[in-house]
């Protein structure tokens, strides 16, 4: 459906949705310094949540974030349908735009899980009970430990992603090219490895969880901070991990306001790939116009 015309809501609801997914890892991460610092676990996605409900504003925002969670998770679907991004119909398309349709599905998941929080529901609320629930379903499937493990290694994949992502830079082909995110670059690439060491970890969970038909070997990123405390220099790691989170906070946050989504905006937006792109050609020519 990539011929048709994205619709006027679109936008505003992606930038609604990159905000609370913000705020959701400012939580997640400034909850891992403080742990780091002050010493104990850290919380992952849902145990963070919870931390709101002590606050007289607590269950406000609950509903605010997960109506925001809503808002990304419905924004990936529609991305992922519509092809608003031009990824196209080939292999590399279709892999791009599948993990889209996941992605939103997950953040659907979430809100209602944050949902269920604001409306007093405590069951499943450590970090890991989700994903070890959800383990024992695919478990008890027949092939389910293959599933598991096949899980695991998409989950792993996509972690390994986000290094690349920040590596190659392809966020920038989302981004306009102002002199704010170019500043915030160094902390973009930052949040982007830390995300996808989390998320690789997640991956490691859930593969051992089939290949030992364990759904106790199961978790989130609760479980990943809990990996990287227990390691040498522990709360070191943990610290740093924490603050990439927070980088990845920032991240959501840029894409809150400088995200071009291309079926909208067209080509004509200058984006921080083709600022690059333009300063290094132009570099060329005067390095080219010195040359004997």
């Amino acid at each position: 459906m990539s011929n048709e015309q994205a619709p006027g809501w679109v936008v505003p609801v992606m930038r609604f949705g990159y905000s609370a997914r913000g705020v959701v890892y400012i939580i997640v991460g400034g909850l891992a310094v403080l742990a780091a610092w002050r010493g104990g676990s850290a919380e992952g996605t849902t145990g963070a949540l919870q931390t709101l409900k002590g606050e007289p504003w607590g269950y406000a925002a609950l509903w605010i974030i997960a109506i925001g969670l809503f808002a990304y998770a419905v924004w990936r679907l529609i991305d992922a349908w519509m092809d608003l991004e031009n990824y196209g119909t080939d292999m590399k398309g279709i892999v791009a735009r599948t993990g889209q349709t996941v992605t939103g599905l997950i953040h659907a998941a979430l809100g209602v899980g944050t949902i269920r929080m604001a409306m007093g529901d405590s069951s499943g609320s450590g970090d890991g009970g989700g994903t070890q629930s959800l383990a024992s379903r695919v478990l008890a499937m027949e092939g389910g430990a293959i599933i598991m493990m096949i899980l695991g290694v998409i989950t792993m994949g996509a972690g390994i992603y986000y290094g690349y992502k920040a590596y190659a830079e392809k966020y920038k082909e989302h981004l306009r090219g102002t002199s704010t995110t170019e500043k915030l670059d160094p902390a973009i690439k930052a949040g982007l490895v830390a995300h996808g060491i989390v998320i690789v970890l997640i991956g490691t969970f859930l593969f051992y969880a089939g290949q030992n038909t364990d759904p106790g070997q199961a978790g989130g990123i609760g479980a990943a901070f809990d990996t990287v405390r227990a390691q040498p220099f522990g709360r070191i790691l943990l610290g740093l991990l924490g603050l990439g989170m927070l980088g990845f906070a920032l991240y959501c946050f840029v894409e809150a306001i400088y995200r071009v989504v291309p079926r909208v905006a067209g080509d004509s937006v200058t984006t921080l790939a083709s600022k690059a792109k333009s300063r290094a050609e132009g570099e060329a020519r005067r390095a080219a116009a010195r040359m004997p």
